[in-house]
């Protein structure tokens, strides 16, 4: 019953998603992800029910399934994060599990009897084939899984380089789906088939459950605010990325021009506070100052040590540690002022005033 509901949710959910409206990249490759997925459920639970022997059309079939669950990861993981900039290359990805296929065909070939034969004699004569497949199997989900990780990472070092707020964008959804896929992944090494399945259920059951909680993966609700802020740094990361970037050793950018620009800057701050727009970006800091991005992200880089967010937060800090002092200040919370300097949640304003100071906010005060 438990791996049967793992199915039917499953195909629920690729249903919803092939019914969005407007689906994205990234939908439809999720959508054929947990389609393949729901696929090689329902030939587990044959197995596992002793009903496969039913279908002998099917029997050999489960064996290259894992093969995709790396790529779909992979390429799912690219289009969420607008790093899919070779999409006419993707299928490449699935070339193992092809080749999985064709290693495969002369036991397809064989008759219904010889099949069940084969399954009932737990493979004999195919164990080396099994072995290598099995081998594959493991080595792309551990390197699918790496790779995803090393997108998400460079995704967030993106945020930090032009944003200066990440509670909105930091795509926590994903880190669960590719941290959750590196668990299954552990369980296939250590555990037996009962136990992979099992960890799979579960974690169909999660990504129903939180990805239905996340509005416009599963649902076709109009944009919320916040998911507006999403998708739109994730369009100026990927404007950015596919733009032509300046180099800074190439910039032309000599000393003097770099600390005038940063006294600029300065000026800037000091006069119209722009930090305490809770979401200025590095772009529209450079349209004040009527310069390239990438110009100024080599000035804060170069003179300050710090990338726009840790740049942008640090002016937060030092404006709070202002206005705390103020008299008139006393009679408000430490999270009201904390909103006044620009930020926007209570755990960025303690994790940057820690970064900045050591302290707590408490423990500054006091």
């Amino acid at each position: 019953m438990f791996y049967l509901t793992g199915i039917i949710i499953t195909f629920f959910l690729v249903i919803i998603l092939t019914s969005k409206k407007n689906k994205s990249q990234a939908d439809k490759i999720l959508s054929l992800w947990l389609f393949f997925t729901g696929f090689h459920l329902i030939l587990f639970y044959l197995h596992f029910n002793n009903e496969s022997i039913k279908f002998p059309f099917l029997l050999g079939c489960e064996i290259p399934m894992p093969l995709v669950q790396g790529p779909f990861l992979y390429l799912y993981t690219s289009a969420l994060t607008n790093q899919d900039h070779n999409k006419k290359y993707n299928l490449l990805h699935f070339v193992p599990f092809g080749i999985a296929i064709l290693l495969l065909l002369p036991f397809f070939g064989l008759s219904p009897h010889e099949k069940i034969d084969i399954y009932k004699n737990e493979g004999k004569g195919y164990e080396q084939l099994l072995l290598i497949i099995y081998i594959s199997v493991i080595i792309s989900g551990i390197l699918y899984a790496l790779f995803s990780l090393q997108k998400l990472s460079k995704h967030r070092k993106n945020i930090t380089e032009q944003f200066s707020f990440t509670e909105k964008i930091n795509l926590r959804w994903l880190s669960y789906l590719i941290l959750g896929s590196g668990l299954i992944w552990v369980v296939v090494i250590f555990c037996d088939d009962q136990y992979i399945y099992s960890t799979v259920v579960l974690y169909l059951l999660f990504i129903g459950y939180f990805g239905i909680k996340q509005v416009g993966i599963f649902t076709n609700k109009p944009i919320s605010e916040n998911n507006q802020t999403e998708v739109l740094v994730l369009e100026t990361i990927a404007a950015e990325v596919k733009s032509e970037k300046i180099k800074y050793e190439k910039s032309g950018l000599g000393n003097t021009e770099l600390l005038t620009i940063h006294k600029n800057l300065t000026e800037l701050m000091e006069n119209e506070k722009l930090f305490k727009n809770s979401e200025v970006t590095l772009s529209e800091l450079s349209q004040k100052l009527n310069i390239h991005p990438n110009i100024l992200s080599q000035v804060i880089n170069s003179v300050e040590q710090k990338n726009f967010y840790d740049y942008i937060n640090y002016q937060r800090v030092e404006e709070f540690k202002r206005i705390i002092a103020l008299p008139e200040n006393q009679k408000f919370t430490l999270l009201s002022l904390a909103f006044e300097c620009g930020f926007n949640s209570k755990t960025a304003f303690n994790r940057n005033f820690r970064k900045v100071t050591g302290l707590s906010p408490s423990e500054y005060l006091k």
